[in-house]
């Protein structure tokens, strides 16, 4: 298990806001590279495809708000397979070096799967 770190270690940006120095490492957490936006500008240390939403439960979801709960639900159960572990692991890692910024193309960052990702790093596996 990784090492613990503090809750300000970790914040969620979208991928199309300017870079900030408070930053840290940004890590885009989405399947889908943002549409319009050029690897340069986007200015990342890391595309961690691995711990997006499968694509059959993204569009099922489809960011609809209502259906929310029952996505966190089944995106908890494909972070805790096997296989993401050592993305987690990964993540966790980075956030206990220094601030750690997960980006998402998400509209709504509220009602996004990186709100459920920053639980699941936080809990510690």
């Amino acid at each position: 298990m990784g090492e613990k770190f503090p809750a300000s270690a970790l914040r969620v940006r979208r991928v199309y806001e300017a870079p900030e120095p408070a930053d840290g490492a940004r890590v885009l957490v989405d399947r889908l590279w943002p549409r319009g936006l050029s690897k340069a500008d986007a200015q990342l240390s890391e595309w961690c495809k691995d711990v997006a939403p499968s694509a059959e439960l993204r569009r099922w979801f489809h960011h609809e708000e209502p259906r929310f709960a029952e996505f966190a639900e089944r995106y908890r159960e494909e972070l805790a397979r096997e296989a993401v572990q050592p993305a987690l692991e990964e993540l966790r890692e980075r956030a206990a070096q220094g601030p750690l910024t997960l980006l998402t193309a998400t509209k709504d960052v509220s009602v996004s799967h990186v709100n459920v990702l920053i639980e699941v790093l936080r809990e510690g596996g």
